[in-house]
C-alpha cells in the first residue's frame, strides 16, 4: 500500500489545494493520512503509530510552505526529526517567494524536493540555496466546480447570457499603513530605506523585488556575497507585500472610479481608499469554495498577481476552469502558454499605474460583448481542462515521488 501524508488546520487555502489532490492520489491508489497541524503534539503521536503499524508499506509526503517540515512538536527533536528518521519523501511546494521562508531551510529533511511556482523563485533558490534538491518549476493548479459534470448535467459552466455578476475580484486587501507595522522598531533610517526601494520597485513594475533589494544593497553597503544577501532577504517581505496590494489596490479603483462596479470577495476592501467607493460591492471574507462559485457566476474575474513574474496564480486557472474570462496583468509565462485576446485577456501594470482608464475600458469592451466574451471564456477553458487542474498537477507530483523513492534505494 501507497500513503501520502497531507496536511490540514493551516491556511484555509492550502487545506483546500491538498483536499483536491488528495481525490486524485486515491484515484492513484494511495491512501491518505491527515496531519492536523492545530494538534501538533497530537497529531505527531498519531502519525509515529501509523506509520508503525505500516512500516512496510510505502509513504510518501505532500506540504506547502513548510507545512509539518518547520519544527512541528513531536515531529523534531533535539537529536532529530521524523521525517530523516523514516526518510520518507518530502516534497514542499512554496507558494510565496522563497524569502518568506528562509528560517525554515535548515531543517529541511534529507530525502526532499522544494517546488517554486514561479520560474524566478527557482532561479533564487538555485542562487542562494545550491545546497537543496529542488523539483523545479510547476504553477499553482485551478479547481472546476463542475467537473464531470457533478453539479450541472446539460453545460460545462454558465453561459455568459446566465451570469448574474459582471466583475469580480476575489482576494485580500491589506493598505500599506497598516504593512508599515513590519518596519516598527526600526531607526528611520532603515525604514527610509525600505520604503525607497518599495517605491523603485512600484514605479518600475516589470522589475523583481530581489533584484532592485540587491543593486540597493550593495549600494548601501558595498559588495556582498550571496551568503550576505540572502542574509538580507528576509527584511525585503514588506516591499514584497506591499506591492501587490498597491497594484490589487490599484485594479479595483481603476475600476470603480471609471464607473465600472466590482464585486469583491475577501477581507479589507473597505479600507481602499479611492473616489466611488460606493462602485466596490463587499462581500467580506470567504472561503476557497465561496470563491469559487462567485467566480462561476461572473463574466470576468479580475487577477492582480502576487508580483510572479515567470508564473501564474490560481486566480487565473480557477477563471478559466469555470467559465469566466480572465483579466490578469502579464507574466513570461502567460505569454508563453496562453493568447491574448483569445483565451485571457492581459494588461500591463504599467498601464495601470499610468492609464488606469485604460483597465477600465478594457472592462467595459468586453461586457459590451457578450459573444466575445464567451468565446474567450470556452477558448480559455480547453488549455486549461487538461493541463492546469490541480489532478494534473497531482499527477506530476507523483512522479516526483517516485523519482525521489528510485534514488533512494
Amino acid at each position: 500500500m501507497k500513503y501520502v501524508i497531507l496536511f490540514k488546520g493551516g491556511v484555509e487555502t492550502q487545506e483546500f489545494f491538498s483536499v483536491e489532490m488528495a481525490k486524485e492520489f486515491e484515484k492513484e491508489g494511495f491512501g491518505i493520512y491527515w496531519y492536523d497541524l492545530i494538534l501538533q503534539m497530537q497529531s505527531s503521536k498519531n502519525l509515529r503509530h501509523f506509520y508503525e503499524e505500516h512500516h512496510e508499506d510505502q509513504f510518501y509526503a505532500f506540504t506547502f510552505n513548510f507545512n509539518g517540515i518547520a519544527g512541528e512538536a513531536g515531529l523534531y527533536e533535539v537529536d532529530g526529526n521524523f521525517w530523516d528518521e523514516t526518510g520518507i519523501p518530502v516534497v514542499n511546494m512554496v507558494v510565496d517567494h522563497p524569502l518568506y521562508y528562509q528560517k525554515y531551510e535548515h531543517m529541511i529533511p534529507k530525502n526532499y524536493k522544494q517546488i517554486s511556482i514561479d520560474q524566478n523563485h527557482d532561479i533564487y533558490m538555485k542562487r542562494f540555496f545550491p545546497e537543496i534538491p529542488t523539483g523545479g518549476f510547476m504553477p499553482l493548479g485551478g479547481t472546476e466546480l463542475n467537473a464531470g459534470h457533478a453539479i450541472m448535467q446539460n453545460c460545462q459552466y454558465l453561459p455568459m447570457q446566465n451570469r448574474p455578476i459582471n466583475v469580480v475580484f476575489t482576494g485580500n486587501y491589506t493598505p500599506v499603513s497598516i504593512l508599515r507595522k513590519h518596519l516598527e522598531g526600526m531607526d528611520q533610517e532603515y525604514q527610509n530605506f525600505y520604503d525607497s526601494i518599495l517605491e523603485e520597485v512600484k514605479n518600475n513594475p516589470d522589475c523583481l523585488v530581489e533584484e532592485v533589494a540587491e543593486r540597493r544593497l550593495k549600494e548601501e553597503l558595498g559588495e556582498l556575497s550571496d551568503d550576505q544577501l540572502k542574509e538580507c532577504m528576509p527584511n525585503m517581505m514588506y516591499v514584497d507585500l506591499a506591492v501587490r496590494f498597491y497594484y490589487r489596490g490599484l485594479a479595483v479603483a481603476a475600476l470603480a472610479d471609471h464607473g465600472v462596479p466590482i464585486h469583491t470577495f475577501g477581507a479589507g476592501w473597505n479600507l481602499l481608499e479611492c473616489r466611488h467607493p460606493e462602485n466596490i460591492i463587499q462581500a467580506g471574507s470567504v472561503d476557497s469554495l465561496k470563491c469559487l462559485e462567485v467566480i462561476s457566476q461572473a463574466k470576468i474575474s479580475l487577477n492582480v498577481m502576487p508580483w510572479f513574474k515567470a508564473g501564474a496564480h490560481d486566480r487565473i486557472f480557477n477563471s478559466m476552469l469555470n467559465g469566466a474570462v480572465c483579466l490578469t496583468d502579464v507574466s513570461s509565462y502567460i505569454n508563453a502558454n496562453f493568447i491574448n485576446g483569445e483565451q485571457i485577456v492581459v494588461y500591463s501594470l504599467e498601464m495601470l499605474r499610468n492609464h488606469p482608464d485604460q483597465i477600465a475600458d478594457y472592462v467595459k469592451g468586453l461586457l459590451s460583448n457578450q459573444d466575445l466574451c464567451q468565446k474567450i471564456a470556452d477558448a480559455g477553458y480547453r488549455p486549461c481542462v487538461n493541463i492546469h487542474s490541480w489532478q494534473e498537477r497531482t499527477k506530476k507530483i507523483i512522479d516526483i515521488f517516485e523519482q525521489m523513492r528510485e534514488a533512494s534505494l
